[in-house]
């Protein structure tokens, strides 16, 4: 074995190792790192310089400032507009409240960026309130955690900010208006699936459709539907960056909590701002560490051997691109989002670029592959999470959302094989 595939073995070997024993994957990225530089008998001074040069990037700025905008309006009294906002809009289908949680979890993704704040916040108020009406609770809580992931692929996503910084050459401009439609296209999905189940078990409908009320609701919801226009038209139409975008919106949310929906006084500012802090000491560790694991990759040309070995299987395009799906939904199954990214990208943007899918493409390719990980055992963080707010036994709600995980593999494939619904809105914008 040589010298550079001993490496790799170790770099690799060691940092599934760790996955699998539970290691923290902060831990796990950085040690097996450090056990790869003296394998190839390079000083371990590499390693700070990596990680600082990985995030050394002023379009990184913009995460921070997302996660604390989506806190921000998550915690400010926004919730129950947008749930109203979605009740008048489909509450009066058959299975009402289950499509009012999907449409409310487009919406409010588009503010919160977060499938975990989704869950949490929507979940916390819907499951009850679904249930009281007759509601299955698994049934509603597996709604709540896939709907939740439609705010992975609704801008702004601080996910897209992180592959748009480790493609290296991809327009967050682009990623982001490339998330509206199959976004839509997972909630229409989803509504399917759950029509389908609501009209076997003869769930409710809700009250018939009224124009009047559904523009009263968009009157009381539009300072939040607004923060969203700030970020995506500031950034497509070129008038700022993401990050000067992320950051007015920031100044926005914080007016609108505070001063406008007043569900937030500054006390609670000051907590939002905490939890925060602890997000982001999360996501930029893994963001540095990241960039020196990447460092590893590139050194020991682990990228093109990937691509060579993908290949080698089938050079038939849609095999290969079923392969990348099959991967990142078992990397999806042991790690959590951010990582996956941080560590996928490199090695298979390659491999899709080279049978022809587009970089944005494959960026909501894999955030909806992570996205589809954050609720499948043994890591899914967000079924962990639908299962502490519902107080129901995850194993049960992994058997309700077997029909929803079907929903999502269907929107993937879709996405997956038809580029313009990722593209057509970036190319209709000018933003690709």
């Amino acid at each position: 074995m040589s010298g550079e595939s001993l490496s790799t073995l170790i770099l690799l070997g060691s940092f599934l190792v760790m996955i699998f024993l539970r290691f923290p994957i902060a831990y796990s990225v950085g040690i097996s790192t450090a056990l790869c530089l003296l394998s190839m008998g390079k000083s371990l001074t590499i390693l700070p310089m990596q990680m600082v040069k990985g995030v050394w990037s002023f379009s990184l700025m913009a995460v921070p400032f997302f996660i604390t905008m989506g806190v921000l309006m998550g915690t400010g009294g926004i919730s129950e507009k947008l749930i109203a906002l979605a009740n008048a809009l489909v509450g009066w289908m058959r299975g009402g409240l289950a499509m009012v949680n999907i449409v409310a979890s487009y919406f409010f993704g588009g503010i919160s960026g977060s499938a975990s704040a989704d869950t949490a916040s929507l979940g916390s108020i819907l499951i009850p309130m679904m249930v009281d009406e007759g509601y299955d609770a698994d049934f509603s809580t597996a709604v709540t955690i896939t709907s939740s992931c439609e705010g992975l692929l609704v801008p702004p996503s601080h996910n897209m900010v992180i592959y748009a910084t480790t493609a290296g050459s991809v327009s967050v401009g682009a990623l982001f208006m490339a998330g509206y439609l199959p976004g839509a296209l997972l909630a229409v999905a989803l509504m399917v699936g759950s029509y389908i189940i609501s009209v076997k078990r003869n769930y409710p409908k809700g009250k018939p459709f009224s124009i009047k009320n559904f523009v009263k609701q968009i009157g009381k919801s539009i300072w939040a539907l607004l923060a969203v226009l700030i970020v995506v038209v500031g950034v497509v139409g070129g008038v700022f960056t993401a990050t000067e975008s992320a950051a007015i919106a920031v100044i926005y949310s914080l007016i609108v909590s505070v001063y406008i929906y007043r569900g937030l006084d500054w006390k609670g500012v000051w907590k939002c701002l905490e939890q925060c802090i602890d997000t982001l000491a999360i996501v930029l560790i893994l963001i540095s560490l990241s960039g020196a694991f990447g460092y590893c990759l590139t050194t020991l040309h682990v990228p093109a051997k990937a691509a060579t070995f993908i290949t080698s299987i089938s050079s038939n395009p849609v095999v290969v691109i079923l392969l990348l799906n099959v991967i990142l939904l078992l990397l999806g199954m042991i790690m959590d989002m951010a990582p996956i990214i941080l560590i996928a990208t490199p090695i298979l943007l390659p491999v899709a670029m080279s049978v022809g899918l587009h970089p944005v493409q494959f960026g909501i390719m894999m955030v909806l592959n992570c996205g589809i990980g954050l609720l499948t055992p043994p890591v899914g963080a967000v079924l962990f999470i639908g299962s502490a707010v519902a107080k129901r036994p995850m194993e049960k709600i992994v058997k309700a959302t077997l029909p929803f995980y079907l929903c999502m593999i269907v929107a993937l494939l879709l996405i997956s094989f038809i580029p313009n619904i990722s593209l057509w809105l970036p190319k209709l914008t000018g933003s690709l």
